[in-house]
């Protein structure tokens, strides 16, 4: 089949469309209230007779000059209803720290105090956790904190595979926003859904992962810590104090010297 002048111009400026949206790290378009996740965008077969017309280039407002921001993906989100968490919560619990994080954690839910609060990490294991960043040497204002579902699951449950489902995309496109140089995936529900298996947190924990070619680093999580804690036992925080530091390392920072006592 033959091409007309026209047709040839419309397959070049399309492939061309769709190359500048694959390299900006477009993997999905959301259609309604849903979201649809592509493949990786395949580059069109342009025909021998597009190759050689001129198209213009297109201007920078029309094909986006870099990942979509968090504000805009919070705004997508609105007054979420996707899954049945939306029925029981009190607030939507998005995500909060530096936009440019260099290191981004991620936990598996709000409990009651980030349900109230609408914040993420700020009850007793949010404590923790700050503790945790604060002996990193950084600050909270510094990093970026959010969850693989937005509302709280009833009961502090773990969240539910419908739930994951549902939520986790809008959490993989705050990811491929932010950009992070290091994700720590806090706890086994986190670790699980970025890593995409069913492995014990025993066993992740301690190696870096790849999550689409961000390092991840699986550790406990701080409400673990808490319970360890109340049993007597400090084993974990040691590791968990071992994991951060090879997350330092990693990102060029100095790692404080902490007394380890036997």
């Amino acid at each position: 089949m033959t091409l007309n002048p026209d047709s040839a111009i419309l397959w070049s400026s399309l492939g061309a469309y769709l190359e500048e949206l694959a390299e900006s790290g477009v993997d999905g378009f959301p259609v309604g209230d849903e979201i649809c996740l592509l493949s990786p965008l395949a580059r069109p077969v342009i025909p021998e007779s597009a190759k050689s017309a001129t198209v213009p280039s297109k201007p920078a407002a029309e094909v986006g000059e870099g990942p979509e921001s968090l504000e805009k993906i919070r705004k997508t989100l609105g007054d979420c209803q996707r899954c049945k968490l939306g029925k029981t919560r009190k607030n939507l619990v998005f995500g909060v720290g530096n936009p440019q994080a260099r290191l981004v954690f991620v936990g598996e839910g709000p409990g009651a105090d980030e349900d109230a609060k609408g914040e993420p990490f700020v009850g007793a294991a949010g404590k923790v956790l700050n503790r945790l960043i604060t002996n990193m040497g950084l600050k909270r204002e510094e990093v970026y904190i959010c969850n693989i579902v937005k509302c709280r699951p009833p009961g502090n449950r773990d969240p539910e595979p419908d739930e994951v489902a549902t939520c986790s995309p809008f959490l993989r496109r705050q990811l491929q926003s932010i950009n992070p140089e290091v994700i720590v995936a806090l706890g086994k529900p986190a670790a699980q859904t970025l890593l995409g298996t069913n492995d014990a947190i025993s066993r992740l924990r301690g190696k870096f992962r790849d999550f689409n070619g961000i390092p991840l680093m699986p550790t406990y999580h701080p409400s673990f810590l808490l319970r360890k804690q109340g049993e007597g036992s400090t084993d974990a925080f040691w590791e968990v104090w071992d994991d951060m530091t090879q997350v330092l390392r990693l990102l060029k920072l100095q790692v404080p010297d902490k007394n380890r006592k036997s």
